[in-house]
């Protein structure tokens, strides 16, 4: 991604002085496990000509090297970040959509928090995605595919990869037989066959039609 193309600078060039709060979400589609919302801010005063901005894109763009190795960039260089789970359960009962917006409410007002902005119109939440969050006090505008134009929701696309990949990871150890390591919760042949012989888990989203 090109910093001097990102939403960040166009929202500056237009004289918004604010925080930029930039929220994305991992693992909408999986049969198992959480969904992972992050939410980040950078710097009011970022540094155009780090290198480092380049480096961010949506994080499905990225090797898991490379992902890997930028999560420690973001979090030294975040003026405040959070990551946030949502369970299997709480996706069941809101059903996913509404499950990851209030995520992302969640996420962002722990930013704000950290922030410690007292102002409303300090803030602006850059969503990803074509849906904002509802019941919100801060202003925010919803980017599609935000996570390749924005350099927070970039960052926030990257954390929750990579904090829900580790988490899948575990989840083997726990479920073994499953293939969460490798299928990270997604409906696979392998995992669906697995599904079949062994039924589900504590972990597996019953609003998604998983059969015993």
């Amino acid at each position: 991604m090109d910093p001097h193309i990102s939403i960040e600078r166009e929202f500056r060039s237009q004289g918004f002085e604010g925080w930029l709060l930039g929220c994305d979400e991992v693992g909408r589609g999986p049969l198992a496990g959480p969904a992972t919302v992050a939410c980040v801010a950078f710097p009011i005063d970022i540094d155009w000509h780090d290198p480092f901005y380049a480096l961010l894109d949506d994080s499905k763009k990225l090797t898991e090297k490379k992902r890997r190795a930028i999560v420690p960039e973001i979090e030294l260089r975040a003026a405040a970040f959070s990551v946030i789970d949502i369970t299997p359960r709480e996706i069941d009962e809101r059903n996913i959509l509404q499950a990851c917006l209030w995520g992302m409410k969640r996420a962002s007002l722990a930013v704000i928090s950290a922030l410690n902005s007292p102002e409303a119109k300090d803030f602006h939440i850059l969503v990803d995605g074509n849906k904002t969050i509802p019941n919100f006090d801060y202003s925010q505008t919803a980017f599609i595919k935000g996570d390749a134009r924005s350099l927070s929701i970039a960052a926030a696309s990257i954390l929750a990869k990579v904090h829900r990949d580790d988490l899948m990871v575990a989840y083997d150890r726990q479920y073994p037989g499953y293939g969460f390591a490798k299928n990270v919760g997604y409906p696979t042949a392998a995992h669906r066959a697995a599904l079949a012989e062994l039924g589900p888990t504590p972990i597996h989203r019953q609003s998604f039609h998983v059969k015993k």
